[in-house]
């Protein structure tokens, strides 16, 4: 009788400890120059919405019990299916003016991750990268084999035109007017007008944490403006643009990724976390603020630790973005310092 009274005592606690675990998700739209100026107030409502949409959604399955692999999959679609941002549908073009999109995802208990990159028809490439994990050997897949396995799983796949928009186009056609070809050189085009920093940068991304303590993060994106032969970034490299460990922290990264590549951001922020003891906060900061901005790299993050608590670092004008945290309503921020709705 007294092992079976330690036995409920035991299950009772473990069960009061697991109820008590914080849920918690925090996205983002991509960072770069966002100029409030330059925004009507439509446009800045559209997107303030549709953060609030997806972080809601996200936090709404939390919230139910469900897992952070199934809230930031079903926020980061969410942004993935709108035109307001560089991933899935609204994706930028590249110098071929088509498109091809990247994305991953990671869960912190077992490390296991999932990247697909160069999609040119997968409607919405975090599906991909969460079939990769989930129902492959391999971590990246990459171009025709990547939509072959996507095929295979019963994934929407889509003309390249679905993903066209005229915003992406007319930035583009910019891009492209800011270069001019330099014969028999190896530099192949030099700039005749300022190069935009945003036709570098653009992604969506979640992360979360549910009741077992799970950390995911994923991460999604159109890549940059004009690329070409087949440039990758950082958005399904993992540890660069994602990277989710139960031990430290789950980040989720947006900037120029070839910085982001170099200097291992996501991974690093959550080492950090890990092996110095600090704050994610602090982390994020000393790599976003510090080790980029020193080397012209810009862009930023969003963060959950493995107690829960949410944060962000950008040295960017903004960088549309949006948070909720167990008790608390969601809150959506564009600008630098700017007020949250």
């Amino acid at each position: 009788m007294r092992r079976t009274m330690s036995f409920l005592a035991l299950s009772c606690f473990s069960a009061l400890a697991l109820a008590k675990q914080p849920i918690a998700i925090v996205i983002h739209g991509g960072a770069g120059t966002i100029n409030k100026s330059q925004m009507t107030d439509a446009q800045e409502q559209a997107y303030h919405a549709t953060l609030k949409h997806a972080v809601d959604t996200g936090y709404a399955i939390l919230e139910k019990g469900g897992s952070s692999v199934d809230a930031v999959t079903a926020a980061v679609l969410i942004m993935e299916d709108s035109p307001l941002f560089n991933a899935g549908k609204g994706a930028v073009y590249t110098y071929d003016e088509g498109h091809e999109l990247d994305a991953s995802i990671m869960r912190g208990d077992n490390l296991m991750a999932g990247a697909a990159s160069g999609l040119t028809h997968v409607k919405n490439p975090v599906l991909l990268a969460r079939a990769v994990m989930e129902k492959s050997e391999h971590v990246m897949l990459s171009g025709a084999g990547a939509e072959q396995f996507a095929k295979e799983q019963g994934l929407e796949l889509v003309e390249n035109s679905y993903f066209d928009t005229e915003f992406r186009y007319e930035a583009l056609k910019k891009a492209k007017q800011s270069m001019q070809k330099v014969p028999h050189q190896a530099q192949n085009y030099r700039l005749t007008a300022p190069w935009q920093a945003e036709w570098n940068m653009g992604t969506v991304g979640a992360v979360a944490m549910d009741r077992s303590g799970l950390l995911t993060a994923a991460t999604s994106t159109g890549g940059m403006t004009a690329k070409r032969y087949g440039r990758i970034g950082d958005a399904p490299i993992i540890g660069a643009g994602n990277f989710a460990d139960n031990a430290s922290c789950a980040v989720s990264a947006t900037g120029h990724g070839e910085f982001f590549i170099r200097y291992r951001v996501a991974s690093d922020i959550c080492a950090r976390v890990k092996y110095q003891g600090i704050s994610a906060d602090k982390a994020a900061d000393q790599v976003i603020q510090q080790e980029l901005a020193k080397v012209g790299g810009t862009g930023g993050v969003i963060l959950i630790d493995h107690k829960g608590k949410v944060g962000w670092s950008f040295n960017t004008e903004g960088m549309y973005r949006a948070k909720r945290s167990e008790g608390e309503a969601a809150v959506t921020e564009i600008f630098k310092d700017s007020p949250t709705k």
